[in-house]
């Protein structure tokens, strides 16, 4: 069933992918809504997530929604879809063309599926559980980096909640100083993409939500990768940070961000 469903919501991914694509021609500085502190949406945030929304209903009828622009929807059901519609809102505002369409399906309380579609560069990353990751229906493995001075870690920063900025800054600069450099593109989505298929060795973030994160932590998982919140606990699909590495680098990267985070 998981495979089927898969394929479908890959096609809906296309699909919705063509519509963002062809308004990033003509979109207009004027569209823009502010949703909070430097927190912004567009009509084609909107417009995504419904064609999303209903494409998805069709798919898999009943189901429960945790999407970005809705927010949540009861979960009642045995399977719940999280949706990120534009994921890198900021950057497709600003002509930057580095932005994703995130699809995550959850059984219960475990990820099942997992679609991120990179309009701009028409990579389509998929996983269902157990079955492995692909990158265009090709598989994908994170890095084999030996040591974090081999890495290329990815971060983002949350653009409306400051209260960890001083650790955040700390983590910053001891990733900088033990590794190959750090990367900031501006979409979660993404970067756990990146990390899957080994362009990026880890990543990290705090501030998230779980439509930031789903799709692409079930990508990562399937892909080999080691996931984790900033404590190194499961708790990062709902807790807002998430840490995602290749297995080589994960133990030494997730020291530093739990000493840093959690020193007294």
């Amino acid at each position: 069933m998981l495979t089927s469903i898969l394929e479908q919501v890959k096609q809906i991914a296309i699909n919705v992918g063509e519509y963002i694509r062809l308004e990033a021609a003509t979109f207009q500085p004027t569209s823009i809504q502010a949703k909070g502190l430097h927190d912004l949406v567009s009509y084609v945030d909107k417009t995504a997530e419904n064609r999303i929304v209903e494409s998805l209903d069709k798919v898999l009828q009943g189901a429960s929604y945790i999407n970005e622009e809705g927010g949540q929807i009861k979960r009642s059901a045995e399977f719940t879809w999280i949706i990120d519609p534009l994921d890198g809102t900021t950057n497709f505002i600003h002509r930057i063309p580095h932005y994703c369409i995130s699809i995550a399906l959850m059984q219960n309380d475990y990820l099942v599926m997992g679609v991120v579609y990179d309009v701009g560069s028409n990579e389509l990353f998929s996983a269902i559980r157990g079955k492995g990751s692909f990158l265009n229906n090709k598989p994908i493995q994170t890095s084999h980096a030996k040591s974090l001075t081999e890495s290329l870690v990815a971060t983002g920063f949350s653009v409306n909640n400051f209260a960890q900025m001083q650790p955040t800054l700390l983590v910053l600069e001891k990733i900088i100083r033990q590794t190959r450099g750090v990367r900031r593109i501006g979409t979660a989505a993404l970067d756990l993409s990146y990390v899957a298929c080994g362009r990026f060795d880890a990543y990290y973030e705090f501030g998230l939500h779980a439509w930031d994160v789903a799709a692409g932590a079930l990508i990562v998982e399937e892909a080999g990768g080691v996931l984790s919140d900033f404590s190194g606990h499961k708790d990062y699909l709902f807790g807002s940070e998430i840490i995602a590495a290749a297995p080589s680098v994960y133990k030494e990267f997730q020291s530093i961000i739990n000493s840093t985070f959690f020193s007294k």
